[in-house]
């Protein structure tokens, strides 16, 4: 299942320009790390972007979901920053809560990373449909 989500995270060119890395991945489940780069990942005042946050917020319920349904798409996203997104490392973990057969629920939390401490920075949640291969 890792090495499948591997293979499927390197067609993304966005996922390789911002450097997003599968770390875990198991049924419902899908871990993320991208390191982060000041020089274009950075708003006006240093944080990560919220768009970068978003990013991996999706794409860490997307991935969950993916291990359960196979291809899905969000119908419905939010986020919820809860502090501004300082760190070496963001990692983003996804879980499924509900899997059903025409929509899944997914929620996932994304931490800052500095040396070993890890602090919650933001939230989101997501619907999720599957969809056919192409």
């Amino acid at each position: 299942m890792l090495d499948a989500l591997k293979q499927i995270n390197s067609t993304s060119a966005f996922n390789r320009w911002a450097g997003i890395e599968v770390t875990h991945a198991r049924s419902g489940e899908a871990d993320l790390s991208m390191a982060f780069r000041s020089a274009d990942m950075a708003q006006y005042a240093g944080f990560l972007h919220a768009g970068l946050i978003g990013a991996l917020l999706d794409t860490a319920c997307g991935f969950a979901a993916g291990t359960v349904a196979g291809n899905v798409l969000a119908s419905h996203f939010s986020v919820n920053c809860l502090a501004p997104a300082v760190g070496e490392v963001f990692v983003a973990k996804g879980r499924v809560i509900k899997a059903g057969k025409k929509q899944l629920f997914a929620r996932a939390e994304l931490f800052a990373q500095t040396g070993d401490q890890l602090k919650l920075v933001a939230t989101g949640d997501a619907i999720l449909v599957p969809v056919e291969n192409r």
